[in-house]
């Protein structure tokens, strides 16, 4: 299976590794993986600002680089959302571009969804003896129904207990555009998800989308909070020696 990699801009930007873990996994289980050059935003923001016309010239940019692979796996429930869900109605005027969003959309999958409901793996090599919380992000789990997955993959990760918390359906208070417009609601947001996390007494933090683990590790770095933020895919691929946590320093 030829898989097209959107790598999104937040993995690219601030933690790649994220993208080599997602890149091995789908490697691992035989997939054959295209990161095509040139490809930049999902427009997301721009859309969630009402600037539809930039949000359609990155809609479409997108549509041409991915247009001939067999599926997309992005390693984020945020901008994989935007391609299944929002690109079609992006073009609902023009039944040509419509038809072609619909394509790209149906082939579109956010990265633990493409692993347990496609590829189907049921054993993973990873080993990582700790507790760790899950964090569910908006976008994966209404938009793109991304509950079990994770969870599911992690369970064959050795000497890893999971936790889920109190309030796991709680946006963390990122909302891309939403943390700059409303600094205040979101900072309450992010405290009473970060209060969640260290109620389980968990030494970790998981999630799989970066916005998310971005806000959550800002907030418990300034806290003082000794708790290691990763993407989940950093732990199914067993890459966690390979980068320190979301927030934390290189040494």
């Amino acid at each position: 299976m030829r898989v097209g990699f959107f790598v999104t801009c937040l993995v690219d930007l601030f933690r790649p590794t994220v993208g080599f873990a997602a890149i091995k996994l789908l490697e691992d289980a035989g997939c054959v993986i295209d990161v095509p050059e040139g490809q930049t935003c999902c427009g997301q923001p721009a859309y969630n600002s009402g600037d539809r016309e930039d949000a359609r010239a990155l809609a479409l940019r997108v549509m041409d680089l991915f247009a001939h692979h067999d599926a997309v796996v992005v390693p984020s429930g945020s901008c994989a959302g935007m391609i299944r869900h929002h690109y079609p109605s992006l073009f609902e005027d023009d039944p040509n571009l419509a038809g072609r969003a619909r394509r790209l959309a149906d082939k579109t999958y956010e990265l633990t969804q493409f692993l347990a409901d496609v590829l189907k793996i049921d054993h993973l090599a990873a080993s990582l003896p700790t507790v760790a919380a899950y964090h569910d992000s908006c976008s994966s789990l209404r938009e793109m129904k991304v509950r079990e997955q994770p969870r599911k993959l992690l369970s064959q990760v050795k000497g890893l207990t999971v936790k889920d918390l109190a309030q796991p359906e709680e946006c963390c208070g990122f909302g891309g555009t939403f943390c700059v417009k409303y600094p205040d609601i979101s900072e309450k947001m992010v405290d009473a998800k970060v209060a969640d996390i260290e109620a389980t007494g968990a030494e970790m933090v998981l999630a799989g989308d970066m916005g998310c683990l971005l806000n959550i590790a800002g907030r418990l770095k300034r806290q003082g909070k000794e708790i290691e933020v990763r993407h989940v895919a950093e732990v199914l691929a067993g890459m966690t020696g390979d980068a320190p946590g979301i927030g934390e320093k290189d040494d």
